[in-house]
């Protein structure tokens, strides 16, 4: 059977699959056009699940900022560079996050299950995939709401922060510790943020640590706990030195502008960590 490269066009404009693709799906299905979407469909399926064992370790990271109080962020990986800076990829991450935002959605698991024209993102995503040939995934997503939200994305769109404040400070003062969240990675916003298991841990080094170091047993503790303190000032934003002064603290340079404000939310996430 004769296939119209029209019809190849068409076919490929309504899926985003690629030509070679759309022509041997409407070889298969005889020229017709639904039972052609289906078989693109069923062949995304079975590319996502033959890829699904493979490390999606390159992307997107898109966000978005409702009145300054509510941030919504996404990352949609893939396997290669050559897809994650295609135009279509991208515009795939911005699609994704639009939904996400107009289903103001709260989680990665809301927004998986979001239906959109008959689809699922979940079934979007898996699409995207027998478009690519290669695994596709939203690698991450988070929802932040306060008085006041800013985010940064870093230049290569794969590392990128939210921050929510109790209450509006200026967007530089805001935007630097956003940035420099983003770049030190704290694992929390304060020690309250921080899990039992991971200070306990922290402890339990500082503790042989000391040891190894041959002090006195009657010290032990007290250096354990110095150093549990030392590793919250270093891994929390707000107990962060600054790190463009570093005689103060995070905490401090926000204080600086309001006494009142603070952090309330977090939110981080790079591709190569």
């Amino acid at each position: 059977m004769e296939i119209k490269a029209a019809d190849v066009a068409k076919l490929r404009k309504m899926t985003g699959a690629g030509m070679m693709d759309c022509k041997r799906a409407l070889q298969e299905a005889e020229c017709d056009f639904d039972k052609a979407k289906d078989i693109i469909r069923e062949k995304g399926k079975l590319i996502a699940n033959k890829r699904a064992d493979r490390d999606a370790t390159e992307g997107y990271m898109a966000c978005q900022i409702l009145d300054n109080k509510i941030g919504y962020m996404l990352c949609l990986a893939c396997e290669t560079d050559f897809v994650s800076q295609n135009e279509t990829f991208i515009a795939s991450a911005k699609e994704i996050l639009d939904i996400a935002v107009k289903n103001n959605c709260a989680d990665l698991a809301t927004l998986m299950a979001t239906s959109v024209n008959g689809q699922t993102v979940t079934e979007i995503i898996t699409e995207k995939s027998g478009q690519t040939g290669e695994k596709v995934e939203v690698a991450f997503f988070a929802r932040v709401e306060a008085p006041y939200v800013v985010s940064y994305i870093h230049s290569n769109n794969k590392l990128g922060t939210l921050l929510g404040y109790n209450v509006v400070i200026s967007e530089g003062t805001a935007r630097d510790i956003a940035m420099q969240a983003t770049a030190m990675a704290p694992i929390a916003i304060d020690e309250a943020g921080c899990s039992k298991e991971v200070l306990a841990k922290e402890f339990e080094i500082g503790l042989e640590q000391a040891r190894l170091d041959g002090k006195p047993e009657a010290m032990l503790e007290k250096i354990a706990q110095g150093k549990v303190s030392k590793f919250i000032k270093e891994n929390t934003v707000l107990n962060q030195p600054l790190v463009k002064n570093n005689k103060i603290s995070c905490a401090d340079f926000i204080k600086a502008e309001n006494a009142e404000a603070t952090v309330v939310a977090y939110e981080r996430f790079s591709l190569n960590d």
